[in-house]
């Protein structure tokens, strides 16, 4: 070979030499730019332009367009054009961050050199290509830890790394025997759990942005058993179903994913959650799953099929730790709203809606960690406002509380026997403290506490009467009277005496029950009054201590001090009817659910005017004002704090909070102990005058009621009913129920007897009906029906006469007719025969589907039932449900709709009438049908406690049930 040529070759060898030993490495420099810019949108899940750089051999299969890089040739390859802008569209897009310009001659450089990619095994994506920097800090925070059943080991992770140490509690963890390292993790382990046996220990770990690694490890030697490698991102939990055959994870990458454990093999995937999920748990008998995600929902999934049976919508924020109740009955989560939230468990056989029991306001910061004792009855919460908190799990009673934490405690494990539990620490610190016993001291406002029977005061006293005798406006100058009393008076004094007030002394025994009125505006005074009970010395003398358990404030529009309608609050999905709202003094009473989003609460006592309760009295309220609601409990309870406020009302009242004085004050009272007191009465504005002029009464509390009705004389017509309402008017708060008797119904009509106005109650609905062969009663008959009200005071059966229903007149044959029958779709009637009103049954805290069928005889219109009262007669808290903005309709030329009757979880067990009306027709009503509501077969201790917050009296005792009942699953 001529020496020209070969020099020539061999100048040409060294160049590529040099060319390839300067050549960027793919692993070291290119990958690592391709997935900081690239991988986002690019990636073997998300194939945006049928492109991907999860690795050398995906971008070799290039776009949708053609290769992606052509070797040696890079400005003919179209990776580097989109990335210089030399085509279009330029990547990265708008707005996201570019390469620079390095960066790119770093691509550049490696396509030139014929872009070789990694030499042998690409390694995994896991792998993190950047500089090692060492920590220099000496703090290793506790980020998960668990014991094991049988007490031997528990497990604690930190950064990297899982230890094993012999025995449970901080003198295992801290003691001098070292613990023991299991596994190497790509990354930071996240969440580590026993197998009940705790042979085994089940991790989970990953990098951020990369992907998630789950592990299940041998105790006993350490070993490797299985490893599981997906998601696209960390990994946050990894839990092994009860019977140890299936492994679910979760992770930042907003998905769940199911694997059989000893295979390896993915199953499913479970996809819905549209933030990252940060925790698991299975249902003890492992048929289900539930899943809390950062957007703001928990979710309950089937195993078998990964099916979703219901979504948990009421968080308000990230949900970050979910689990079964022990027993099953129950779910239980908790987020970065600060509250734990317990649905009770029914979507079992089929998708549907979990009802929420119970939503506790628990700490002032996120929730971090919930856990059970291995017995199942005491929970215990973890937050980032440095507390731990243990509660009661029957009702989720907090049962004590440790603060001031040197760090937020992040990890829990429990003993063996359940006695003490374990947290790790952000600080790397660790503490042991005893479980509590179920404590009797702790308030609970859920625990139903009856008014008692006032004692009596003498018996047949006379009425003391009196004047007012000036000066009595101090303690030590007060007038002394007896009760009962009738006194008279003038706020007025001398000038320059100061503002006047009245107070009279009277002495009286613990648990007597006294009510003082002021006749003062309705007599043409000019004083506003204002009444308060003060102790011997001039002091206040507390009535109720009312502890805030939810916060929310007004929404859309303020109220007025007379509105009861559309009380639109925050978060009202977590309020339930006859909770106690306070609001800037005032205590109103929750008494009807929102209809739809464009409505808001019916507040006591559902017509008229509002009420106050407590004697407090009814103000206006200002757009966004806040208002929480409260349980009240008795003064010197022992409460726990909770974050909100608590608040104590006295004996006082300005404006009567019934409705029923106007201006003038009315105020109840129960002696708390033997001794004197006095009574102060003054003008609420610090007005006065010689035409402040008032009476003031002052008698023992005589519990009553009397009863109207409504719709006498009717006309019926054959097929069809005529409605009418009995009204109750209560005495001296009494709130029991009232049952009403109709008897001498004449022969072919009929009225479901009796009648019963509920508990807390005014109003009940009837119908009289016609039957279709019905004769025209005589005179005689049609004005014989007796109407007789009854209901039981103390120990005594009280009956009142109620004003006639008048005369009964059959009417021509109806234009419409009116019925209530089974859906087709749905059950059937648990009772129906042509002798007797057909029976529906309905459990609390569920819904069944009806209709209503419109026979026409000459009306082709539209038949409408109403709005929020469609369903007439309806037990307390059950409704007509899905009502849209036109209520219950039946359009015009249909012959019937079909309707949902829903149960609030706090409904009593009973069976009571309902029926439908329209106004339609000159006015007809369907023959009543039987409503049963029964209680759930498998009732949790806090469903029962809930449910008996619903008492007989109105005045000082706990309050309704708790629950957010929804119409439609998610």
């Amino acid at each position: 070979m001529p020496p020209p040529i070969l020099a020539i070759l061999l100048a040409a060898a060294t160049a590529a030499l040099a060319d390839e030993a300067t050549a960027p490495d793919y692993q070291e420099r290119v990958a690592p730019i391709l997935k900081k810019y690239c991988a986002g949108c690019h990636n073997d899940d998300d194939l945006e332009g049928e492109f991907s750089v999860d690795g050398y051999a995906s971008i070799q299969r290039g776009t949708e367009h053609g290769p992606a890089f052509l070797p040696g040739d890079p400005r003919g390859s179209l990776m580097l054009r989109l990335m210089t802008g030399a085509a279009r569209p330029a990547m990265p897009p708008k707005d996201e961050p570019k390469p620079t310009a390095e960066e790119i001659a770093t691509i550049e450089a490696w396509i030139a050199s014929g872009a070789r990619g990694p030499d042998g095994a690409e390694p995994s994506r896991l792998a993190l290509i950047v500089p090692e920097i060492p920590s220099r800090g000496a703090v290793r925070p506790i980020v998960a830890m668990d014991a094991s059943r049988d007490g031997r080991w528990t497990a604690v992770a930190r950064d990297t790394a899982v230890t094993l140490y012999e025995g449970v509690g901080e003198s295992a963890i801290g003691g001098e025997r070292p613990g023991r390292a299991i596994g190497e993790y790509p990354g930071k382990v996240t969440a580590v759990h026993f197998t009940p046996d705790g042979k085994r220990l089940v991790t989970a770990s990953g990098v951020a942005g990369t992907g998630g690694v789950a592990a299940i490890w041998n105790v006993a030697d350490g070993a490797l058993i299985r490893s599981f490698e997906g998601h696209r991102d960390l990994l946050y939990d990894a839990e092994l179903s009860p019977d140890g055959t299936r492994l679910a994870t979760c992770g930042y990458d907003k998905v769940v994913e199911i694997r059989d454990a000893a295979a390896g093999t993915l199953l499913r995937t479970l996809e819905g959650h549209t933030g990252a999920v940060y925790d698991v748990a299975f249902s003890p008998d492992g048929r289900f799953l539930v899943s809390a995600s950062a957007d703001d929902t928990c979710k309950v999934w089937r195993v078998e099929d990964g099916l979703r049976m219901d979504t948990l919508p009421q968080p308000l924020k990230a949900e970050s730790c979910c689990l079964f109740s022990p027993d099953g009955r129950s779910i239980v989560a908790a987020g970065a709203d600060s509250n734990i939230r317990v649905w009770r468990f029914v979507s079992r056989e089929k998708p549907e809606i979990n009802p929420m029991v119970l939503a506790r306001f628990a700490h002032e910061g996120a929730i971090v960690r919930l856990g059970f004792s291995p017995d199942g009855s005491t929970l215990v919460s973890l937050a980032e406002d440095r507390t731990i908190k243990a509660w009661r799990a029957g009702d989720y009673t907090e049962i004590q509380a440790w603060g001031d934490q040197p760090d937020v405690a992040t990890a829990l494990a429990f003993s063996a026997d359940g006695s003490t539990f374990t947290v790790g620490r952000m600080d790397g610190s660790t503490a042991t403290y005893a479980l509590p016993a179920s404590r009797s001291d702790v308030a609970v406002a859920a625990a139903p506490r009856p008014r008692p029977e006032a004692v009596a005061p003498q018996e047949a006293a006379p009425v003391f009467e009196a004047a007012e005798r000036e000066p009595d406006d101090h303690p030590d100058r007060a007038s002394p009277i007896q009760l009962p009393a009738r006194v008279t008076g003038v706020i007025t004094a001398a000038e320059g005496a100061g503002v006047d007030a009245d107070l009279y002394r009277f002495p009286a025994r613990a648990g007597e029950e006294w009510v003082f009125e002021v006749d003062a505006a309705r007599s043409g005074s000019k004083l506003d009054s204002f009444l308060e009970v003060l102790d011997g010395q001039g002091r206040r003398v507390p009535r109720v201590v009312l502890q805030a358990v939810r916060d929310s404030y007004f929404t859309f529009r303020g109220k007025n001090g007379t509105e009861i309608a559309d009380f639109r609050v925050f978060n009202w999905e977590e309020m339930a009817i006859d909770d106690y709202l306070y609001a800037n003094g005032e205590v109103v009473k929750l008494w009807l659910f929102p209809r739809g989003p464009d409505s808001g609460f019916f507040v006591y006592p559902g017509r008229g005017d509002r009420w106050g309760f407590f004697d407090t009295t009814p103000l206006a309220h200002a757009l966004n004002e806040p208002c929480y609601v409260v349980e009240p409990h008795p003064p010197g309870t022992k409460l726990l704090q909770n974050g909100l406020p608590v608040f104590t009302l006295h004996f006082e009242n300005d404006d009567d909070a019934r409705r029923e004085l106007g201006k003038d004050s009315r105020l109840n009272f129960t002696a708390p102990a033997d001794g004197e007191y006095l009574l102060k009465i003054r003008d609420v504005r610090g007005l006065q005058g010689p035409e402040f002029r008032y009476t003031l009464t002052a008698r023992p509390r005589r519990p009553d009621f009397t009863v109207a009705l409504e719709g006498a004389n009717p006309t019926v017509s054959p097929g069809i009913g005529r409605e009418f309402k009995v009204s109750a008017h209560r005495l001296d708060d009494f709130e029991g129920p009232i049952r009403v008797d109709f008897e001498g119904v004449p022969p072919g009509f009929q009225i479901a007897s009796p009648l019963v106005i509920e508990a807390g109650q005014l109003d009940a609905f009837g119908v009289v009906f016609a039957e279709p062969g019905a004769a025209q009663p005589t005179e005689e008959a049609s004005k014989g029906i007796k109407v007789t009200a009854t209901a039981r005071i103390g120990d005594r059966e009280i009956v009142h006469e109620v004003g006639s229903l008048g005369a009964i007149k059959l009417g021509p044959a109806p234009k419409l007719k009116v019925a209530i029958v089974p859906d087709e779709a749905a059950a059937k009637p648990a009772a129906d025969s042509p002798d007797a009103p057909a029976e529906f049954v309905v459990e609390a805290g569920r819904t069944i589907a009806l209709k209503v069928v419109v026979e026409r005889a000459d009306f082709p219109g539209q038949v409408p039932f109403g709005n929020e009262g469609a369903g007439r007669n309806l037990p307390f808290g059950t409704f007509v449900d899905d009502l849209g903005l036109n209520g219950l309709l039946v359009l015009e030329g249909r012959a019937d709709r079909t309707f949902f009757v829903t149960a609030h979880r706090g409904t009593p067990e009973q069976v009571r009438p309902f029926h439908l009306t329209t106004a339609a027709a000159g006015g007809v009503s369907s023959r009543p049908v039987r409503l049963r509501v029964v209680r759930p077969a498998a009732e949790t201790v806090a469903d029962a406690k809930a449910r008996t917050r619903r008492t007989g009296e109105a005045s000082e005792t706990p309050s309704g049930p708790r629950d957010a009942d929804r119409s439609k699953p998610d």
